[in-house]
C-alpha cells in the first residue's frame, strides 16, 4: 500500500518500484509513495540509499526492474524523458554555453513549437521569477554560480511543467549562497503551486524547503513525515541520527510501562524513564534518542525526573548558545546547547555538572549500529 500524499489530488504515484541494476542486489526495494499535487517532496539520504534512483526511474533515464510510477494516474514506464512533460534541474546547471540566458531559455519552448510571441513572453515572465530581469543578454560564463542556477531553475519552469525535479541542485555552491538559494527555491514553489521532488543528502536543506520529507536508506523509505515530525518523533535510530544532532545513549530496556514509557538501564549503570517508541519488551537492547536542546544543564530540584552527571570537555561559542561536549554516561560526545541568557552561571572546561531531561524528550528505539553517512 503506498505511502500516502499529505492531502488532495496525487501527482506522482510509485507502486511496489523496484530497481536492481545487477539483477540481484535490490538498490530500490518495493517503494509504494504517491506524492499531491503541489507538493515540495524532498527525497532524503546518505550516498547509496536510493533517492537518486528513484529520481532517475521518475524522469525516465532509469527504467524499474518491477512495479509502476504514474504521472497524474498515467503509467509511465514506457513514456520516453521528452515525453513526460517534467522539469529538470541538476546541480551541474547543464546550460548551454553557447546560448546566452534567454536562448537558454527559449530552447524547451521552441523544441515545443511555440511561437515566437508566447516564446518570448514566457521567457520574460521566467527571468523575472528569479529575479534577473536584466540578464537576458548574457552569457553563462558571464554569470555567477548562484546566477546561473537560477537560471537553471527557470529553465526548468519556463515551459509550466506539472512536475519539476531537483537532483542535488545547490550542491556546487558555497553556503551562503545555498541557503539564500533554498529560500528563493521555496518561494518559487509556494507561488507557481508546481509539484516538486527533490533529491539532497544535505539534512537542512531538506527542513527549510520541504512539506514533506522521505527519508531513505539501504533502498528503503525509513519514514516519511513532515520536518517538524522527522526531527521531533524519528521513528528509528537510523531517522533519528541522521536528521539534526542527536545524542544516544545505549542500554537495555529492564521494564515496559502502562503510559507507553519504559525503565532504561544504560550501559554504563544508571537507570533513567523514556518513551517506548520502537522497543517491544523488556530485555531488548535499545538506542535512546535525545536532542541537544532538550537537556537542561544544572536543572534546579524537581525540574526534571532523569538526572546524570557529566563532565564538560569542550566549551563553543555559538553566539545564541554555548555548544557544550561532555562525557555522559561513558560518551565523550555527549552534546548539550546552553542557551546564551543571563542568569546562566559560567560553565567551566573540566568541571563536573548535573544535567537531565523530560522523560517524552527522550525516545527509547531500536539498536542500530549500522552507518549513517
Amino acid at each position: 500500500m503506498a505511502e500516502g500524499a499529505a492531502n488532495g489530488e496525487i501527482a506522482v504515484r510509485f507502486d511496489g518500484v523496484q530497481k536492481s541494476y545487477d539483477g540481484e542486489i535490490l538498490v530500490v526495494k518495493d517503494l509504494n509513495l504517491d506524492i499531491a499535487r503541489g507538493e515540495f517532496l524532498t527525497m532524503l539520504g546518505p550516498s547509496g540509499s536510493g533517492k537518486t534512483t528513484c529520481l532517475m526511474m521518475l524522469a525516465g533515464f532509469e527504467p524499474a526492474t518491477h512495479g509502476e510510477i504514474f504521472l497524474n494516474d498515467r503509467p509511465i514506464n514506457n513514456v520516453p524523458p521528452h515525453r513526460r512533460e517534467i522539469g529538470m534541474v541538476f546541480q551541474n546547471y547543464a546550460l548551454f554555453p553557447h546560448m546566452t540566458v534567454a536562448e537558454n531559455l527559449a530552447f524547451p519552448l521552441i523544441v515545443r513549437k511555440m511561437n515566437q510571441t508566447d516564446v518570448d513572453a514566457k521567457v520574460k515572465r521566467a527571468l523575472e521569477m528569479v529575479e534577473m530581469p536584466a540578464f537576458g543578454g548574457r552569457r553563462p560564463a558571464q554569470l555567477s554560480g548562484g546566477q546561473q542556477q537560477r537560471v537553471a531553475v527557470a529553465r526548468a519552469l519556463v515551459f509550466e511543467p506539472e512536475l519539476v525535479l531537483m537532483d542535488e541542485p545547490l550542491g556546487a555552491l558555497d553556503k551562503q549562497l545555498r541557503e539564500q538559494m533554498q529560500y528563493e527555491i521555496k518561494h518559487i514553489h509556494e507561488s507557481l503551486g508546481v509539484t516538486v521532488v527533490y533529491v539532497t543528502h544535505d539534512q537542512s536543506e531538506a527542513l527549510t524547503m520541504s512539506n514533506r520529507i522521505a527519508v531513505f536508506n539501504d533502498g528503503v523509505i525509513q519514514q516519511l513525515s513532515s520536518p517538524e515530525t522527522l526531527y521531533e518523533l524519528p521513528d528509528n535510530s537510523f531517522v533519528a541520527q541522521f536528521i539534526g544532532e542527536n545524542n544516544k545513549l545505549e542500554g537495555v530496556v529492564e521494564s515496559i510501562d502502562k503510559d507507553d514509557t519504559c525503565t532504561v538501564k544504560l550501559d554504563s549503570g544508571q537507570v533513567v524513564k523514556s518513551l517506548k517508541i520502537n522497543v517491544n519488551q523488556k530485555g531488548d537492547r535499545t538506542m535512546l534518542s535525545l536532542r541537544p536542546e532538550r537537556v537542561v544543564i544544572e536543572p534546579k530540584k524537581g525540574e526534571v525526573p532523569n538526572i546524570l552527571e557529566g563532565t564538560i570537555e569542550e566549551l563553543i561559542y555559538l553566539g545564541d548558545h554555548i555548544r557544550t561536549r561532555m562525557t555522559v554516561a561513558g560518551h565523550n560526545d555527549f552534546i548539550v546547547k546552553v542557551p546564551n541568557t543571563y542568569g546562566h552561571k559560567p560553565l567551566k572546561e573540566g568541571s563536573v555538572s548535573k544535567i537531565g531531561w523530560q522523560t517524552q524528550d527522550c525516545r527509547a528505539l531500536d539498536y542500530y549500529t549500522g552507518p549513517i553517512e
